[in-house]
């Protein structure tokens, strides 16, 4: 690779560094390249890429982004995952993807400009989706203003029943 075809993957990386809402470093020490197909391929469903650049190029790329904080972590065969719309759904599919493939192994990431080490990210990965929480707060918000017209409703019931009642005693 001459210097013109580095710079020019320096500027793309760089590009993508910036647009990223979440990058990840991970080491594919192990993997064939099957595994890393397959990897590829389960991180396109989530509309995720898994790039693999040489450790100089990709600190430079950096520089200048909120990837920058990952550059101590860049040694050795080293992956990135980068996602550009959910930042959760990066730390899902690596921590899913090394599960199933233990030789995968998951360093650190940058989520929104915050590292998160491997702890974190599983974590993270943890949590529900973004339209499972959406639907939660929703039935949240909703719960008081249901038992509240399910509460006034008994009394009406209630009120209804004891005049059925009168009316039948009195006749």
């Amino acid at each position: 690779m001459n210097k013109n075809e580095k710079q020019e993957l320096i500027d793309e990386l760089h590009g993508k560094f910036e647009a990223a809402k979440a990058a990840i470093v991970t080491e594919y020490k192990g993997l064939t390249v099957a595994e890393i197909t397959d990897l590829r391929n389960e991180l396109r469903k989530s509309r995720l890429e898994y790039r693999v650049v040489k450790n100089t190029l990709a600190i430079r790329a950096a520089a200048g982004t909120s990837a920058q904080k990952l550059n101590d972590y860049m040694q050795g065969p080293t992956g990135l995952v980068l996602g550009f719309g959910d930042p959760v759904a990066p730390a899902k599919a690596v921590t899913e993807f090394a599960k199933k493939n233990g030789k995968l192994k998951v360093k650190i990431g940058v989520i929104e400009g915050i590292l998160a080490n491997e702890k974190d990210l599983k974590a993270i990965a943890a949590l529900p989706s973004r339209e499972q929480l959406l639907s939660q707060m929703a039935a949240g918000f909703q719960a008081p203003a249901s038992k509240m017209a399910r509460l006034l409703n008994a009394t009406i019931a209630r009120l209804g029943y004891a005049l059925a009642a009168l009316k039948e005693q009195k006749a």
